[in-house]
């Protein structure tokens, strides 16, 4: 068996291809050193653990001997985990995408030894296959001109370069900010909606969570119905869909179909922490059964199958099981009425489509095509009957699937992920009594802070015991954002600390001081061929546009001028690409959101423990307020000890009392909850 360098590596990713006959690799001065020594291009290759195309691409190409040898004799082969080395993947990404107008992954670049692109794309098959080369082929071609042709590679790399270098530098907008833009921007994303099976554009379908937060915002603004029924119908189909895992809760990267039924078998961390967040918003604004099933049971999955014993969620788990994709999640109508029986046999499948025939390769993605109500007329049942059968055979489904091989985890845990799932938990506690949810946030706190830090500095990822590289934009930007939700969801003011401690450093850190905006690496970061400014939402927030919410909502908690400056710099920056590209700026649109709007200023004092404070604390939870800073002060606590923002403000009468204050006005203080409702709708 072959072993190459990457078996001393901690990223699953990596030690996947440890025994590769490919003598890979992984991103460092080794590898550039040897590549200049022996005047060889670079061959980068970017992929992660759970990317089925990654799989495929190994199994044709890195694992077989006479490409591997190609690969040996001509280039020095990186292999490089994306979750892992995100600095890397934004950088090789823009090359790619520049070259070809398209992205994804796997991810393959070839670079001059200073690391530097001149050709890429993404999957090659190993032979030529529906018009595209094979990968051998373009193994000789990138080769020979890089040998032969140093005049066209040398051009190549300039115009790259150059290109790359310009993304970084942004002039500020002109023109002064809408408040309109945050509804015309939803209206324009309303051309992409698909009406009959909701979410934007056709197949496939992502879970896209800024857009979906874009519209509750715009439905706030506007009060038009549209706007929540858009989403409502988007959020109830994801959930009725296949793409839901209607067994074990949690949802699937995305769907190939344009219904929501075919889901890409992947649970990313990231997603399923987004949608935790939404599910618990639209539940906020229109309380309904379904949404709150979806957040107790997806906060379910992720606290069962994703917490890492002391703290952390991990990333990802799989989409293949024992090498076939979906394999742990489909079902054959024999296996449900052999498990069930007879009777709940065809009650569950008569819900949840399952047919001889099957929906999926022959066999069933489970996913609801009646209502229980629907059901129980079918079989002339109780309503109440048929929801009891349906639970048990719930129950005993997923009893049989646990049995099954998992699809691989992969348990590498990620600052900025984790930072998300904070947010999510902390969305989730305020609608669920399920204590688990943030006493698992509590836990991710601790065991960032503790083990994913040195020096006062956040680290990146954490895998075996062992945290390493220095963290990203995104890292500080996320955590500190998940450490505001979580203090305004338990008011335990250590997380607000944390958090500006977080955005300190993050300033120091990442800030550009010549034209503003946030660099993706640090002062302290390895230098790279360049410093990449990420604006654009992808899978995940873009790190200046939750880099500027934390420091809006930390400028009204802390009162630091510098923080709204430089916030404001930030939505200067992107004004225009914001308006002209709503999809991929909806994060940036929320910061414009709470930057326009101002915050409700909310001060509770007295004792959290008091019943009419628990009140108070209910009554804010009811309200969707995105846009919202909230404090608890003891009555009694120490004159030098209360925060300059918060002085002034005390009990009226003794009873526990709501000061409520808006665009530097205050109202009058409310002793009773439905006053203060009333004071921040």
């Amino acid at each position: 068996m072959h072993t190459n360098r990457l078996i001393k590596e901690t990223s699953p990713y990596l030690q996947q291809h440890a025994h590769n006959p490919v003598d890979w690799y992984p991103w460092g001065d080794e590898a550039l050193a040897k590549a200049k020594a022996e005047n060889k291009p670079v061959l980068l290759s970017i992929g992660y653990s759970a990317c089925h195309w990654c799989h495929v691409m190994e199994k044709e190409s890195f694992e077989n001997e006479a490409i591997a040898a190609l690969m040996n004799e001509k280039f020095v082969s990186i292999k490089v985990d994306r979750e892992e080395r995100p600095d890397l993947d934004e950088i090789y990404m823009n090359a790619v995408q520049m070259l070809t107008g398209r992205g994804g992954w796997p991810m393959t670049v070839f670079l001059t030894p200073e690391g530097k692109p001149f050709f890429g794309g993404t999957y090659f098959p190993p032979e030529d296959r529906h018009g595209m080369p094979g990968f051998p082929k373009i193994l000789n071609a990138v080769a020979e001109a890089y040998h032969n042709r140093k005049a066209d590679v040398d051009q190549s790399v300039e115009q790259i370069h150059a290109a790359m270098n310009r993304l970084a530098r942004v002039g500020e907008s002109g023109r002064s900010f809408d408040p309109n833009i945050i509804v015309e921007s939803a209206e324009k994303l309303a051309q992409a909606y698909d009406p009959e099976h909701g979410g934007f554009g056709q197949a496939p379908k992502f879970p896209n969570a800024g857009v979906y937060e874009l519209y509750l915002r715009a439905h706030r603004r506007s009060k038009q119905p549209r706007f929540l029924d858009m989403i409502d119908h988007t959020l109830r189909s994801m959930a009725e869909g296949g793409i839901y895992d209607h067994l074990g809760g949690g949802f699937h990267r995305y769907s190939v179909d344009e219904k929501w039924l075919v889901p890409h078998f992947e649970k990313m961390l990231y997603d399923n922490a987004q949608l935790l967040r939404i599910y618990a918003d639209a539940h906020t604004i229109k309380p309904d059964p379904l949404y709150k099933k979806v957040v107790e049971e997806t906060g379910c999955y992720l606290v069962r199958e994703m917490l890492n014993p002391e703290g952390g969620f991990y990333s990802t788990q799989d989409a293949d099981s024992e090498g076939e994709e979906g394999k742990f999640f489909v079902w054959t109508e024999d296996e449900v009425n052999k498990i069930l029986g007879e009777e709940a046999g065809a009650i569950f499948s008569r819900m949840y489509d399952v047919t001889e025939f099957g929906n999926f390769e022959e066999k069933n993605i489970l996913h609801p095509v009646l209502t229980t109500q629907q059901v129980a007329a079918l079989f002339k049942k109780d309503v109440a009957d048929i929801e009891r059968v349906l639970e048990d055979a719930r129950k005993k489904l997923f009893a049989e699937r646990e049995k099954r091989v998992k699809p691989f985890r992969d348990e590498k845990i990620i600052a900025s992920w984790n930072g998300l799932a904070l947010s999510g938990l902390a969305a989730a506690g305020k609608i669920s009594d399920e204590p688990a949810f943030l006493d698992a946030a509590r836990m991710t706190v601790g065991f960032v802070l503790r083990e994913m830090s040195r020096d006062g500095m956040l680290l990146h990822v954490y895998k075996d015991g062992q945290a390493k590289l220095l963290g990203y934009l995104d890292d500080y930007a996320n955590m500190a954002a998940g450490l505001l939700d979580l203090y305004e969801a338990t008011l335990e003011r250590v997380y607000l600390e944390d958090a500006g401690r977080l955005a300190a450093t993050m300033v120091r850190e990442f800030w550009d001081e010549d034209t503003g905006g946030f660099f993706y690496t640090g002062k302290s970061h390895e230098t790279l061929i360049s410093r990449t400014k990420p604006a654009f939402d992808g899978s995940v927030p873009s790190g200046n546009a939750v880099a500027a919410q934390v420091l809006l909502r930390l400028y009204y908690y802390e009162g630091n001028e510098d923080y709204l400056t430089k916030a404001e710099k930030v939505l200067r920056i992107y004004y225009d690409a914001m308006e002209q590209q709503p999809f991929g700026f909806a994060h940036m649109l929320a910061a414009l959101d709470f930057y326009l709007e101002k915050p409700k200023e909310i001060v509770l004092v007295g004792r959290e423990e008091d019943a009419a404070m628990q009140d108070f604390l209910n009554a804010v939870d009811a309200l969707y307020l995105p846009n919202k800073t909230l404090e608890l002060l003891a009555p009694d606590t120490p004159a030098d000890k209360i925060p300059p923002l918060l002085e002034g403000k005390g009990q009226i009468g003794g009873k526990a009392t709501a000061y409520v204050c808006h665009n530097y006005t205050c109202s009058p203080p409310a002793t009773d909850a439905a006053k203060l409702q009333d004071l921040l709708k």
